[in-house]
């Protein structure tokens, strides 16, 4: 179990609470907003109403303990760089950082942050990666043109097993996973020759290009 910070409950910040709590890690949750932080007082282990820029605060709700912090003040561009200063301070190794623009990220990885987060920007790349194919169901990205995707099986897969179809071969691309979306299991090692059915999805990995190609296969 690990322990993390997260300043800032709008709708990022609370979404990072609800996934480290899942995930079964201490989370200490900080806002300025009481209703937020209220709301967040069953998902969190510590909740406080109070001003990330304040290192008095910061050490109230244990900063100084975290191994990593994830930094969500909105457009308060002053108020997360600040923040983020405060918390390489108090020696919290990992800060992660929402940035609403190009400056924003720009000031912000000056102070040597482990990373910087457009969600906007990456949610709308991922959305325009899935709707621009109708096989393609999710994306993630993992480099300027690597991703992993997960792909609907095309027809003239069905019925033909991943050792026949040869795929890192004669698409470049490798099947990570098969998802039997009609009972939602997923065999992280898939079996070569077991045969792909309608009903399963391919989680595959590959540079944009080659996925792009392979979703296209009719």
């Amino acid at each position: 179990m690990k322990r993390f910070v997260v300043i800032g409950l709008g709708n990022f910040g609370t979404s990072v609470v609800e996934t480290l709590n899942k995930m079964g890690h201490d989370v200490a949750a900080l806002d300025r907003d009481p209703e937020r932080v209220d709301s967040m007082s069953r998902m969190a282990t510590k909740v406080a109403v109070g001003d990330g820029t304040d290192v008095r605060t910061l050490r109230r709700i244990g900063a100084e303990d975290a191994d990593a912090a994830v930094i969500s003040t909105g457009h308060d561009i002053t108020a997360s760089a600040m923040t983020a200063l405060l918390l390489r301070d108090l020696g919290v190794a990992e800060l992660y950082v929402k940035v609403i623009s190009a400056d924003h990220a720009r000031l912000i990885e000056k102070i040597g942050v482990t990373e910087t987060i457009f969600p906007e920007r990456e949610s709308g790349a991922r959305l325009g990666k899935r709707i621009s194919s109708q096989s393609l169901l999710n994306y993630v990205s993992l480099g300027s043109d690597f991703s992993i995707q997960e792909m609907a099986v095309p027809d003239v897969w069905v019925g033909r097993s991943l050792r026949d179809l040869q795929l890192p071969r004669r698409h470049s691309i490798s099947v990570v996973a098969v998802h039997d979306i009609l009972v939602d299991r997923i065999q992280p090692v898939p079996d070569p020759d077991a045969l792909l059915k309608e009903s399963d999805t391919l989680i595959v990995a590959g540079t944009d290009e080659s996925l792009t190609k392979a979703a296209k296969v009719r």
